[in-house]
């Protein structure tokens, strides 16, 4: 049997669309499957943090953007209708609300652009894998069944996941007892519209979240057992008015739904050459918005490598590190969203009291804004010593964002100006042991100088100032993801060496 195309993705959803939109950019042959027959309109997640809006605009979406997403200035607490802090961003950390439809668009013309295609009511109905190889069965519109065999295959097809089933991974986890609100409304009243608000009481949890078209999104939970025929426009005012600040009217409905909130998610990302990721790998609750920024950001993480090891430009040791990369940063998400969660529902006086005045107090000592918000942003997240990061690695960086760290984001200014598709040997200093390295390796990485005057040239040869640069002379690998692979500060560069040498085999 002939291999048909060299990746096969299931799943069209944003997760799916980024790691197909990526691949093909990169050059390679990708085929991307849907059971739908047509994409959602329905606008789902909406929440997209500066990391995840990054990968969009590198995507060729700042346009797009610009056109549907609604900046947002601060997430605002309440307990019992008194604000007890407001979480207010910055140009580095601030989230854009952009409806899951829109981000969809986006991706789809990033797909087009880059000689990519969909193919709807195409269902994945069976997976075998070994060691050269995945076999899908795949069922065609006219229900026809062909058996097709592909170098790889990554799974992005839902919460309920027939990829993950059939390489035999459970699903591990629990389900919140009670039944969440979702709804889209028109809203009268005095309510800051671009802040998302945040009312917890002896009452029930709220959020009331802005749209770009003036609407807002209302979240809030129902009672064990709730249908969404029973989520009447009544009903849902009625909610409005006991759990929110009051003077609300809700009006013009556009969507409205209830469902259950799942913490979970699978013991591995990878079993041989199958690949899972976002909510086919791990679900959780909707407490800070990160749902699909991390889904987009494993396809992300996942797309460069293989591409490289595809083309041959690295060892398949790289595409070990999906795994050890992506299920941190998906534990913490887990971890974090499940916390705040159980924050919203505290029921008790002095947990209430004593989770106000933490709150209160993290705001005045600005730990929000060194930490908490850098984190949500996705700017803090950091992968661990593995193959394609020598260490050592920092256990926090929230306020070292200047710094090029192994395991960490570069700087933002000088990640805006490297390649995606290899690797940047970065130097302060003299280059000439990185440009011998370079050559050595002349399909894998390219050399950048970091000059005294903190200048760098852009792909073209174009100095661009980025206003920053190291504190003395040294040496970063920068992956093409923007990651810091390693840092070296002596002359011969030993780290680089030993880890170009294990990542082109």
């Amino acid at each position: 049997m002939s291999e048909t195309s060299p990746v096969l993705v299931v799943g069209a959803g944003p997760v799916g669309l980024t790691a197909a939109a990526e691949l093909a950019r990169r050059g390679v042959p990708v085929r991307l499957v849907d059971r739908a027959a047509e994409p959602s309109p329905l606008t789902k997640a909406l929440m997209v943090w500066p990391r995840t809006l990054e990968v969009f605009r590198l995507l060729g979406g700042s346009g797009h953007l610009d056109t549907y997403g609604l900046p947002v200035q601060a997430f605002r607490y309440y307990s019992e209708s008194r604000e007890v802090c407001a979480l207010a961003f910055d140009a580095e950390t601030k989230p854009s609300v952009v409806t899951q439809p829109d981000v969809e668009a986006l991706l789809r013309k990033a797909l087009a652009d880059a000689g990519g295609v969909i193919e709807w009511e195409t269902a994945v109905t069976a997976v075998r894998h070994d060691g050269t190889g995945v076999e899908a069965a795949i069922a065609a519109p006219d229900g026809t069944e062909t058996v097709e065999r592909f170098s790889y295959l990554i799974g992005a097809d839902g919460a309920s996941s027939l990829v993950r089933k059939q390489i035999g991974l459970e699903f591990h986890g629990a389900t919140y007892p009670n039944v969440f609100i979702l709804a889209d409304v028109s809203l009268d009243g005095d309510l800051q519209r671009d802040a998302v608000h945040y009312y917890c009481s002896s009452k029930g949890i709220m959020v009331l979240i802005p749209l770009y078209n003036g609407r807002f999104r209302v979240f809030t939970a129902g009672p064990p057992g709730m249908k969404p025929e029973e989520l009447t426009e009544q009903v849902l005012q009625d909610y409005v008015d006991l759990r929110g600040p009051g003077g609300l009217r809700t009006h013009d409905v556009s969507w409205k739904t209830t469902f259950s909130i799942h913490a979970r998610h699978t013991e591995r990302l990878r079993v041989g050459r199958v690949f899972l990721a976002g909510d086919s790998a791990h679900v959780h609750s909707p407490a800070g918005g990160q749902g699909l920024n991390t889904g987009v950001t494993d396809a992300h993480n996942l797309a460069w490598k293989l591409a490289l090891v595809h083309q041959g430009k690295a060892d398949p040791v790289l595409l070990d590190t999906y795994e050890v990369e992506r299920r941190s940063v998906a534990a913490a998400v887990v971890r974090q969203a499940d916390v705040q969660t159980k924050a919203w529902m505290l029921k008790k006086k002095w947990q209430i009291r004593s989770r106000d005045v933490a709150a209160g107090l993290a705001e005045k000592l600005g730990l929000f804004d060194r930490y908490y918000s850098p984190w949500l942003a996705g700017l803090t997240n950091h992968y661990p010593e593995n193959p394609a990061v020598t260490g050592p690695v920092a256990k926090r960086a929230g306020t070292k964002r200047d710094r090029l760290l192994s395991g960490y984001l570069a700087p933002e200014p000088l990640r805006a100006v490297l390649p995606i598709d290899r690797y940047t040997l970065v130097v302060h200093g003299s280059t000439n042991t990185a440009d011998q390295l370079a050559a050595r390796h002349p399909d894998l990485v390219t050399v950048r100088e970091i000059s005294e005057a903190g200048v760098v040239d852009d792909a073209e040869g174009t100095p661009v100032t980025i206003g920053w640069r190291p504190r003395r002379p040294m040496a970063a690998l920068v992956r093409p993801d923007g990651y810091v692979a390693a840092v070296d500060k002596t002359p011969d560069l030993p780290a680089l060496r030993a880890h170009l040498a294990a990542l082109h085999g």
